[in-house]
């Protein structure tokens, strides 16, 4: 192959792969792709569902409600999901958050190590579910508002960051 070529072959390459970086890299694009892992992952639309995740003075909550008072199926699958989630949890397993995230989210590791010290509690609500997260460790607490700091940034839910009552 003539050097010429292969210079230009190469500049096209490079080109092609700094757009695809420069695009993979936006706020946007990576919350656009979170959303739709999440999609798959939780097995319920994100768009027509709202979450919200909590600190609490011994641990938090993930709530997760349908928009529409109506919609039986986002409600139904977000009661599948979380109850699912809570038992994942429970064992260590944070496969659903780690796929959705693309990332291990803060905590996990923690999370996972001192799973004996958390506990995971499902309930339904009027349009949802949620999970209450409880430890009475100190560590463990920590973890668990890593996570979910994590959460509230990455969903873009304007929950606070600090713990509540």
């Amino acid at each position: 192959m003539k050097p010429a070529l292969i210079a230009a072959i190469l500049a096209l390459a490079f080109t092609i792969h700094a757009q695809q970086t420069d695009t993979a890299q936006t706020p946007e694009h990576e919350h656009a792709a979170m959303m739709q892992r999440g999609n798959q992952g939780m097995g319920f639309s994100q768009e027509k569902t709202t979450h919200h995740f909590r600190l609490l003075q011994d641990g938090g909550a993930i709530e997760v409600s349908a928009n529409d008072p109506k919609d039986a199926a986002s409600r139904d699958q977000i009661r599948a999901h979380l109850a699912h989630i809570a038992q994942m949890f429970a064992a260590g397993n944070f496969s659903i958050p780690m796929f959705v995230h693309d990332t291990t989210p803060p905590g996990v590791p923690t999370m996972r190590k001192l799973r004996g010290q958390i506990r995971y509690r499902y309930q339904e609500t009027r349009s949802g579910g949620r999970v209450d997260i409880r430890t009475q460790d100190p560590q463990a607490l920590q973890a668990v508002h890593q996570f979910l700091r994590f959460q509230i940034a990455e969903h873009h839910t304007g929950d606070s960051t600090q713990m509540t009552r």
